[in-house]
């Protein structure tokens, strides 16, 4: 068996060992960590090399979703929004086929002062026969909601945390299992990308691998489990 085929099986054994992780798993420390969150351990801007969220960034991806071509086009604003006390980092994620926006999100982040990057809420807009669905919307310290951490300053293989908790409307959280990662996207090839398995317990059949690149971010994505998506890095603009 060649190295290619023994590595999608171990990955394919690790989406279900994920999967059944979390539905026995009760809630761990990550997912209360906002309950406690002081806004004086938080940082004004976010230096994460595998987040590199500054204002001016822009992230240009290409893929599939729901059986049709999608680009979207992240970027840093330098717009913030106070959340739970936190001054937070707004951006903005569009979604387009062709000349029609699927989708408008406004995200939220901040880093605390051990270089981790948080993830406080969204704002979502989703376009579909005519009418527009806000339902995927939340913000930490609203109903409950509460933030979670995305990434570590020094991931390290074995890492889980939410990334954010609002029970029964929004509850993904991630795995980091690899960083010895090969990526190969349009934007270019990396060694030591670092790569995860994401899912919710909303969606318990639906598993995404990430993998992020140092000084980039993410730049690719792709469903391990589930409906079949995409995602490829085609461009990044530093400020």
């Amino acid at each position: 068996m060649n190295r290619r085929i023994l590595v999608a099986a171990a990955l394919a054994l690790l989406a279900t060992a994920a999967a059944s992780a979390l539905r026995h798993a009760p809630a761990t420390d990550a997912a209360r960590a906002g309950a406690t969150i002081d806004p004086s351990t938080f940082v004004r801007t976010i230096s994460n090399p595998w987040l590199p969220y500054r204002p001016g960034s822009v992230w240009v991806y290409r893929g599939i979703k729901d059986g049709r071509t999608q680009r979207d086009v992240v970027t840093v604003t330098h717009r913030t929004k106070l959340l739970m006390g936190v001054r937070c980092e707004a951006l903005t994620d569009v979604a387009t086929h062709g000349n029609t926006v699927l989708e408008r999100t406004t995200d939220w982040y901040a880093q605390d002062s051990e270089g981790n990057v948080w993830y406080f809420g969204e704002r979502t807009a989703d376009y579909a026969d005519g009418h527009v669905d806000h339902s995927g919307s939340w913000r930490a310290g609203i109903h409950g909601a509460q933030p979670g951490i995305v990434m570590t300053e020094h991931p390290a293989v074995g890492d889980t945390h939410r990334q954010e908790y609002w029970p029964g409307q929004a509850e993904d959280q991630y795995w980091l299992v690899d960083l010895g990662q090969r990526a190969s996207v349009p934007y270019g090839e990396f060694g030591h990308a670092a790569l995860t398995l994401e899912w919710s317990r909303l969606e318990p059949n639906v598993i995404d691998r990430k993998q992020y690149v140092r000084g980039i971010g993410v730049v690719r994505e792709m469903a391990a489990q589930g409906p079949p998506e995409t995602a490829s890095l085609v461009s990044f603009r530093r400020p």
